[in-house]
């Protein structure tokens, strides 16, 4: 598995900035549910302290089982200098369209962070009003240290928040798949037709919608 490291974040605090923010999201490809980002700023020493946990098992969220993000994520919360988290809901999806909701939901994740930062690094996206100079990485959650850590708190926060939402709707099993295309979430989508948590704006959604024998829940 490719570890990301801190060699972005050292060549910028070699030049003086001390507040990197890396940036990540969660459940933007997912059909249902709210997309969550998270900003986390790591302590400017931590180049000497990469060899010790939390830091050695941090890897983008999407090489981690469920319960290595779980046991990550206090880790993270307790080592970072800071961390901030904003969503953006199913229905500013469908208002916006999802890479604008993803922009205000990594904006939203800044502004909660206890003290702005004065650079931020994203994956992959660009943020046009982020507080201070960015720059966004291909396969940043991959590479780059505070964007993996950010991946696995986003990742973290959106699952807790699909499974909190299960037992409002048990019928769609968001609990198991957390609102992503499974054949079993196709299969209630069609039967059911869509619940207030879907995003109506997306393709297999809209097939729901259009169904003539859909009935709402």
């Amino acid at each position: 598995m490719q570890r990301p490291t801190v060699d972005e974040e050292s060549r910028l605090w070699a030049a003086g900035y001390r507040a990197v923010a890396g940036v990540d999201e969660a459940g933007r490809g997912a059909w249902a549910g709210p997309v969550v980002a998270a900003a986390v700023i790591l302590p400017p020493d931590l180049a000497a302290l990469c060899s010790q946990s939390p830091w050695t098992a941090v890897a983008d969220s999407k090489l981690l089982s469920p319960a290595q993000r779980e046991a990550l994520y206090p880790a993270i919360l307790a080592a970072a200098r800071s961390v901030g988290v904003g969503m953006a809901s199913a229905r500013r999806i469908d208002a916006v369209g999802i890479l604008q909701a993803t922009r205000e939901a990594m904006l939203a994740a800044l502004s909660a962070l206890d003290s702005p930062p004065d650079f931020v690094l994203v994956d992959h996206v660009a943020l046009s009003d982020a507080p201070a100079p960015h720059r966004a990485l291909v396969k940043g959650d991959r590479r780059v240290l505070s964007i993996a850590a950010a991946s696995v708190v986003a990742k973290v926060v959106r699952d807790r928040w699909m499974a909190q939402l299960d037992p409002r709707f048990p019928a769609y099993g968001f609990g198991r798949h957390k609102g992503y295309g499974t054949p079993g979430h196709r299969d209630a989508l069609m039967r059911l037709g869509p619940c207030p948590e879907h995003r109506r704006s997306f393709a297999p959604v809209q097939s729901a919608v259009a169904a003539p024998d859909a009935a709402r829940p």
